[in-house]
């Protein structure tokens, strides 16, 4: 499985922008899709996951409200809306697919995209 997340960019706080994560190769064998991303200086951590077997979702506490992750089954691509951004949102953005059939299955990454939201 192949990812290329796209969708980046400079934004000014309160603004929006939406990621994408086009999959390709063995997309039938995909269970879910997370986003995760990396401040500058700092850990990756979480973001956002969908199953690719009933769309359920969940959400890092610190975007829960603000992103929306959704899936275009027909298209295998995952977006993250990110709405009213703030500067600590300013991060490398990752997504990543578990290939398998449970969330321990391994995961694929793809590159990163930048996001960097002005104060």
């Amino acid at each position: 499985v192949q990812l290329q997340a796209s969708g980046g960019g400079l934004v000014q706080a309160g603004g929006s922008l939406k990621l994408s994560c086009a999959a390709s190769g063995r997309t039938s064998n995909i269970y879910g899709t997370r986003w995760f991303r990396q401040p500058p200086g700092k850990e990756r951590e979480f973001v956002a996951v969908i199953s690719w077997r009933d769309d359920s979702t969940s959400y890092a506490d610190s975007v829960k409200g603000r992103f929306t992750i959704s899936r275009d089954n027909a298209k295998n691509t995952v977006f993250l809306q990110m709405n009213s951004l703030r500067p600590d949102d300013t991060a490398v953005y990752y997504c990543t697919a578990v290939v398998g059939s449970s969330w321990s299955s391994p995961s694929y990454w793809g590159q990163g995209t930048q996001v960097t939201v002005s104060s």
